[in-house]
C-alpha cells in the first residue's frame, strides 16, 4: 500500500513539474534583456513561436535615462531605424525574427537593436536549464559581435 502511495505522490510529482521541465527546452517565453555592459534589465522581450521560426517583440522599455525620454518622448521611439520601422514605438515592436531550431540552438535569423538601428544575424542559446538565454548578435561571423544574457520571466 505504501509503494502505492508513494507512485501516485511521484506521479503527480511529475505531472506539475511538466510545464517546467518543457519550458526549459525552448526560448518561448518572457525574457529580461540584460544590458552587458550595465548589467541593469533594459526591457521585456516576449519569444513567440510561429511555425517553425521564432520572433521577439518588445513588451516593456525600462531604466530609460532621462536624456533618452527627453529625446525620444514617451513612449520611446526607434529614431535611428530605417523604412517602416522609423519613429516607431519601441514597446511592441518585432526586434527579432527567422530563428529556426539547429540542434541545441536557434539560428539563421536577425535581431534589431533600436538604439542604433543596426540589424544583425542572431544566435540563441538556452543556458542554466534554460532560466537564462544566451543572444549572441554578429556581423558575418559569430565570433565577431556581441552577446547579452537574458533572465527568464516565470509566468
Amino acid at each position: 500500500m505504501r509503494i502505492a502511495v508513494r507512485l501516485a505522490c511521484l506521479l503527480c510529482l511529475s505531472w506539475l513539474a511538466l510545464p517546467v521541465l518543457a519550458a526549459s527546452t525552448s526560448p518561448v517565453g518572457t525574457w529580461q534583456q540584460v544590458d552587458d555592459d550595465t548589467g541593469k534589465v533594459t526591457s521585456i522581450i516576449k519569444i513567440t513561436q510561429t511555425h517553425d521560426e521564432l520572433q521577439g517583440t518588445v513588451l516593456k522599455v525600462l531604466n530609460m535615462s532621462p536624456e533618452a525620454i527627453a529625446r525620444d518622448g514617451n513612449p520611446p521611439i526607434c529614431t535611428q531605424c530605417d523604412g517602416k520601422r522609423h519613429n516607431q514605438p519601441i514597446e511592441g515592436m518585432t526586434i527579432m525574427w527567422g530563428l529556426t531550431k539547429d540542434d541545441d540552438d536557434w539560428k539563421g535569423g536577425h535581431i534589431l537593436d533600436p538604439s542604433s538601428g543596426k540589424t544583425y544575424k542572431v544566435k540563441l542559446t538556452l543556458i542554466d536549464n534554460g532560466r537564462k538565454l544566451k543572444v549572441r548578435g554578429y556581423i558575418g561571423f559569430s565570433w565577431i559581435g556581441r552577446t547579452q544574457v537574458w533572465q527568464r520571466v516565470n509566468e
